[in-house]
């Protein structure tokens, strides 16, 4: 066979295996790729519109048994002291102070060490805050190594902050959960992550705090943040924030731990300090007091 013969043979075998490949459809294949596009859309949809239309239904009468501020209009000891504190951090907010600090309606409420009641203090103010008529307050479980929010307030949440931060699959709305409380939202805590330091310090995380501090003018921001000393995602959270409170339990915080927690805080974050279990005759044993900022 020539040389001729042989290359005629080659290219009709080359074309015949051509032949015999199978090629597909373009149009189906647009099909299905439009299919799978859909189906991913129609999944994310109902997950977004389970979570928007999700309200958190909190036992207003469970919390009052348990001391916590009651939204009834029975006057009670612990709404008159709360009404107190919030007037300063509101006056701090949105009055003369608030130009002379950066995310005034940001308020960081922490302690020196666990046990002392910040979590207790936060969503007491939080509660009290919205019995106001022209403010809306969202509280934030930023406590991401022990979070106790949602445990407090006795609900169950699929998303939260540290998911949102460790993910670009969920928008704030998909962690932001109503509440029956009108004026009030809630942010749980997410999912445990071993970088949560780095997470809160993110440039996503301040973006958020940037959101959450301009975007509403009628809005304060509740952040129930971790002990300040031992633990980084507390001095960081500060940064971002304009107010902070510091929870002092009477006869057990040692004044060598206040001034090693204040500190750590940025030199203008306006701090005040809040003692609770204080001593009384009278309720259940809780007393607020607080001591101004500076």
């Amino acid at each position: 066979m020539s040389t001729i013969e042989k290359a005629v043979n080659k290219q009709a075998e080359l074309q015949q295996s051509k032949d015999g490949d199978v090629i597909a459809d373009p149009t189906s294949l647009a099909t299905e790729k439009q299919q799978r596009h859909d189906s991913l859309q129609q999944a994310k949809q109902s997950r977004k519109d389970y979570l928007n239309s999700a309200t958190i239904q909190l036992d207003l009468a469970q919390l009052e048994e348990k001391n916590f501020v009651s939204l009834s209009p029975e006057r009670r000891l612990i709404n008159e002291e709360l009404r107190s504190i919030k007037r300063k951090l509101l006056n701090n907010a949105f009055g003369g102070l608030s130009s002379t600090l950066e995310h005034p309606n940001l308020i960081m409420v922490t302690s020196s060490r666990p046990g002392e009641g910040k979590t207790f203090t936060a969503v007491n103010l939080a509660l009290s805050m919205a019995l106001e008529k022209d403010k809306t307050v969202l509280l934030i479980d930023a406590d991401v190594l022990r979070p106790n929010v949602s445990k407090t307030l006795n609900f169950q949440a699929e998303y939260g902050l540290t998911d949102y931060l460790s993910g670009d699959d969920l928008a704030v709305e998909d962690v932001l959960l109503s509440t029956n409380v009108d004026r009030l939202k809630v942010i749980a805590a997410g999912k445990p992550h071993h970088l949560s330091t780095e997470l809160l310090a993110s440039e996503k995380m301040m973006k958020l705090a940037t959101e959450f501090a301009t975007r509403y003018p009628d809005r304060v921001v509740i952040f129930d943040a971790p002990p300040l000393l031992g633990v980084n995602e507390t001095a960081v959270l500060a940064s971002m924030c304009g107010q902070a409170v510091i929870v002092i339990e009477e006869n057990q915080t040692k004044l060598a731990e206040i001034e090693q927690a204040v500190a750590l805080l940025p030199e203008e974050l306006a701090v005040g300090f809040v003692i609770n279990k204080a001593h009384r005759n009278q309720g259940k044993g809780y007393g607020y007091y607080y001591s101004g900022s500076e």
